[in-house]
């Protein structure tokens, strides 16, 4: 896919206030410090790239690539910085700002992966193009996608922790969401390299469907328990109707559960019961 577009030929300096945002921004998160210094090599070099920019009106542009310069000139007081000027369409603007920012290795691998699939979209190009056209394989870039699986929450708790795109990998094999900040804090708190975090989230889903397998079966005794329960009132409560005073007692051994089932020889307990049934 190849884009044209018309330059000014020349660097002119734009007031920052005339200067709006990219629509289509795949940075979502900006780094204080990282911001800090750069205004700090800011302030004793200058800007040393222009920022890009297409016109939008007669007094405002809107920025193509750049934010960061941008955010630390203002962090520096700047009032003012160099801009290159494109002649483009709105089309093309938000797909040039979105592969600029896809070359730039401090965008974290969410909104790399948001970026790509923004990208394709505006694009309108399929997996298979997309990936030919950032030189990787198509399973490679499908698993990249399968980032954006994580929520929002999720997504800045892992930028926060510095997550690499294989511990989030690892994190994603978990299903469950309750779960996954489970295994998501251990991770943290055990400050896991790639590996370990592997490791325990396969420790974790095996013991996770070990646990449910245990319940399951415990389910299953449970109504088999109350089957036979329900089978012995049964058994008794006819006993009772043809004059026995039958009772049970049930006893838990911890390990296995007891029934007793008592029947009186003497005719007065049976006399008692007929009595109590009549």
């Amino acid at each position: 896919m190849i884009l044209s577009f018309r330059k000014t030929g020349k660097i002119v300096e734009i007031p920052l206030v005339q200067i709006r945002p990219c629509r289509t921004q795949a940075r979502q998160y900006y780094d204080v410090e990282s911001l800090k210094a750069l205004a700090d090599s800011i302030r004793m070099n200058g800007i040393l790239q222009p920022v890009t920019v297409r016109k939008v009106s007669a007094l405002e542009y809107e920025l193509i690539a750049g934010e960061r310069r941008v955010r630390a000139a203002a962090l520096c007081g700047y009032t003012r910085i160099p801009c290159i000027i494109l002649t483009c369409t709105d089309n093309q603007a938000e797909v040039l700002s979105l592969e600029e920012n896809l070359q730039r290795t401090n965008l974290n691998c969410f909104e790399e992966a948001q970026g790509i699939r923004q990208w394709m979209r505006h694009a309108q190009l399929n997996p298979q193009e997309a990936a030919s056209y950032l030189g990787q394989q198509p399973e490679t870039l499908s698993h990249k996608m399968e980032l954006l699986k994580a929520d929002e929450e999720e997504k800045q708790l892992m930028v926060k922790a510095h997550f690499t795109e294989k511990h989030i990998h690892a994190v994603l094999r978990v299903q469950d969401k309750t779960d996954r900040r489970i295994v998501m804090s251990e991770i943290i708190e055990g400050s896991m390299n790639v590996s370990q975090s592997e490791q325990y989230v396969s420790d974790y889903l095996e013991n996770t469907a070990r646990e449910k397998r245990r319940l399951q079966r415990k389910k299953g005794w449970l109504k088999d328990i109350r089957m036979f329960h329900n089978t012995i009132d049964k058994a008794v409560a006819a006993l009772r109707v043809s004059g026995l005073a039958a009772e049970t007692i049930q006893y838990d051994t911890g390990d296995s559960i007891e029934y007793v089932i008592r029947i009186p020889k003497t005719r007065q307990r049976m006399a008692d019961c007929q009595e109590m049934t009549a």
